[in-house]
């Protein structure tokens, strides 16, 4: 009988350990000699180095060094670019240390290594730093005049602009009978973890090791940069992952503290651990969605889109980090969204700021493109008469039309095309599922002092970004398997879906995988990390690989002790079986290994649907979620219990964002949002009404599991369906920037046209 483990809605088998507390985070770390570092960061947003004076510091009870700029040979390194790598980009890379000019507060200056964090905070305090400062770039209209620039030899505050196109937009528009013209704005968001980051560092002068704790998200990648910049070869480098409190795209890129930790600990020849705290969490780790769109649409009289033309205006905050050009990318490429435009002319500008560099945050770009796309299509829906849902229907991609050719990106050259699905299909199930024909009725309407209102917004996710992924496999000594990823986990419960994925594939009882492993990068060869919703379709492809090479490695050597062809080989659950019956236990085979990889250039793409029902106080701005529904194609599901999880805590994250999150400057460049009192979060009480529909009708073609990355569909959708939600409900009312504040919300019901 064949397994059927995949698509079982099976318990994380990791949660237990961390619900007995037995999780080990990098600060659960305790070595013996081990010294903790602090970070002196710059309290001013743009300015000049004129004087550090460390002399005092170094003379605090406990202080064993204070690392500088001057203490690096050869230089302070620069973080090179990991997606994107365009040499435009060069100029404007981060060095680990600021070491003549700062660019944003909270920029690393000195490290100071004591015996604890405390004595650590003291010494910092005795530092003395004189800044002289600089006119501070606070937005892209004051980035683009240029008079106060970040990098005078680059001469510009806009580092690229990347070209979205697709056909010849601008004749779209000459002949077009109808056009719409609006500007919107997202704002500043990061991806807040439960686990700030950290990192612990380990020197071994005899062997020439460096064993680095806390790396996530791409360790085989970090390696490399470390590596290059501390002059040690990449075998002489381990990176261990431990377990990691959320990474959402922000956590584990390559940040100066994944150099200067290492650096300081084969420095001073002990070990060094740093964690970061809320606030340094918040002022440091990469920042991320702030745009405004000037965007244009061109139809034909019965709604049919004709073209999207406009400009996109990105804040990328001081530096150009490992991976932030990738949703400045994402917004102008993925500006259609799921809907059928056959000419697309969308600019996005990247604009130097005095404050914290951005990279990706769950759905980069693809968040901050649906909300402008989605909430203009309303727009459009009403000035033609067309009810918003038929506008939708009558756009959306189609089967038949796949697979459909997206805009292609300059000077990326990034060239891609949608793989599988029905789109309509999914939008229609998700109507069906909320009711939108019943509840319609509620449009507008004054109920116990709250206005009603319907939303509706639709999305795709990519997913599977190559090149390539590896995963291995090994028997155990009691004939088990352990499992050993390229990939890593930033809580997205690959423990579970690997050891389903391998008990299909070796037809084995799910016991039967004693453990996966992830993440560390002296388990495989190679790997990629967990980002872009990759981890599932490359690494289990990867997986299934290694079966296929594990299962020849096994009747090769059965064949041998049995005398035979490896092709009469059978292999059972604990067997391995001869053509004349003999055979032998599989644990007799305890260390055979094998390896495989999954190459692929091909992303896959998941869709769907969101509708929300929105229940607005006018008195309070306050907006409750009288219901969520959200519908997507996964193409194949491994997992729906866990995956239902991914998609719910997306939403949760993206009503977040559309309500509450906003990072927020003065116009010096002073950080504002300090703290969570400042930086507002959804509580579990927020959000209680939220449900999600998981199908599998459209498969991707690209991969032999079929499946899709389904871990940011949650999030993309949902500013672009609370907003519409929120414009129903404030009849003649129209949402155009994010957060709905309760302040914007007065605001908007004081602007509208109608009562």
């Amino acid at each position: 009988m064949k397994n059927t483990f995949i698509g079982a809605p099976m318990e994380r088998r990791e949660d237990l350990r961390f619900l007995r507390g037995r999780g080990e985070y990098v600060d659960d770390l305790v070595v013996d000699g081990l010294l903790h570092a602090v970070i002196l960061r710059s309290a001013v947003a743009h300015g000049r180095i004129v004087s550090l004076d460390i002399s005092a510091a170094l003379k605090c009870p406990g202080v064993h060094a204070v690392i500088t700029g001057k203490d690096m040979p050869g230089g302070v390194p620069i973080i090179p670019m990991r997606l994107q790598p365009l040499p435009e980009f060069k100029p404007y890379e981060q060095p680990v240390l600021a070491h003549d000019k700062v660019r944003y507060v909270g920029e690393p200056i000195a490290v100071v290594l004591a015996d604890s964090v405390a004595m650590a905070e003291d010494a910092l305090e005795a530092i003395g730093l004189d800044i002289e400062s600089l006119p501070a770039v606070t937005g892209h209209a004051t980035a683009a005049h240029n008079s106060s620039l970040l990098f005078e030899a680059a001469g510009t505050n806009r580092s690229l602009i990347f070209h979205a196109r697709k056909g010849d937009a601008d004749a779209s528009f000459r002949d077009a009978p109808y056009t719409r013209r609006e500007q919107f704005s997202t704002g500043r968001h990061y991806g807040l973890t439960m686990e700030p980051r950290g990192v612990m560092a380990q020197w071994d002068a005899e062997r020439g090791r460096l064993v680095v704790s806390g790396a996530a998200k791409v360790p085989f990648f970090n390696r490399r940069i470390l590596a290059k910049q501390i002059g040690l070869p990449e075998t002489a480098i381990d990176m261990i992952e431990n377990d990691v409190g959320g990474g959402y795209g922000a956590r584990g890129e390559f940040y100066p503290e994944d150099f200067l930790i290492p650096f300081a600990a084969r420095h001073v020849n002990r070990p060094v651990k740093w964690t970061e705290d809320r606030r340094e969490n918040l002022m440091a780790m990469n920042h991320a969605r702030e745009a405004e769109a000037d965007i244009e649409i061109a139809c034909a009289s019965d709604g049919t889109i004709l073209a999207l033309r406009g400009d996109i205006h990105v804040d990328m905050g001081a530096y150009m980090r490992t991976n932030g050009a990738v949703g400045a990318r994402n917004v102008c490429q993925f500006l259609a969204g799921p809907y059928r435009v056959p000419y697309v002319k969308v600019d996005s500008h990247l604009w130097m700021t005095n404050k914290t560099p951005v990279g990706t945050y769950r759905g980069p770009g693809r968040f901050e493109s649906n909300f402008f796309l989605e909430r203009l299509i309303d727009m459009v829906a009403a000035d033609l008469g067309i009810d918003r849902v038929e506008f939708r229907r009558r756009n959306l991609i189609s089967h038949t039309e796949q697979p459909y050719p997206i805009a292609h990106v300059q000077p990326t050259d990034a060239k891609d095309k949608y793989d599988s699905g029905d789109y309509g299909a999914a939008f229609d199930q998700c109507l069906k599922e909320f009711g939108w024909d019943a509840k319609s009725k509620l449009s507008g309407r004054l109920i116990d002092g709250r206005y009603h209102g319907l939303g509706v917004a639709c999305f795709i996710e990519g997913g599977a970004a190559g090149p390539k992924e590896t995963a291995r496999l090994e028997i155990n000594d009691d004939g088990s398997y352990s499992v050993y990823l390229g990939t890593t986990s930033v809580g997205q419960g690959v423990e579970t879906i690997f050891a389903q994925i391998a008990a299909d594939a070796l037809e084995v009882p799910i016991d039967h995988i004693r453990q996966v492993h992830h993440g560390s990068t002296h388990y495989v060869s190679d790997g990629f990390g967990a980002y872009h919703s990759r981890s599932t379709v490359m690494g289990g492809s990867a997986l299934l690989e290694a079966t296929k090479n594990l299962q020849t490695a096994i009747r090769e050597a059965g064949a041998k002790r049995l005398g035979c062809d490896a092709s009469a080989i059978a292999i059972d659950e604990n067997e391995v079986f001869g053509p004349d019956g003999r055979s032998f236990p599989l644990r007799e085979l305890a260390g055979l290994t094998a390896e495989g990889q999954f190459h692929n250039h091909h992303h896959t793409y998941s869709y769907g649907t969101h509708a929300a029902h929105v229940a607005v106080d006018p008195k309070l701005g306050q907006i409750k979620i009288v219901d969520y529904v959200v519908v997507q194609d996964v193409g194949r599901v491994i997992n729906p219990m866990t995956l239902r999880g991914q998609v719910i805590g997306a939403v949760v994250q993206g009503l977040g964002g559309a309500c509450l999150e906003h990072l927020q400057y003065d116009g010096e460049g002073q950080f504002l949002t300090g703290s969570l009192a400042d930086y507002l979060l959804p509580t579990a009480s927020d959000f209680p009404n939220l449900r999600c529909v998981i199908t599998e009708d459209h498969p991707s073609p690209n991969n032999p599991l079929g499946a899709k990355g389904a871990g940011e569909g949650g999030i993309i959708a949902a500013g672009g369906a609370l907003a519409n939600a929120v414009a129903n409900a404030l009849q003649g009312a129209e949402p155009r920037r994010l957060p709905l504040s309760p302040s914007y919300i007065w605001e908007l019901i004081n602007s509208r046209s109608t009562p």
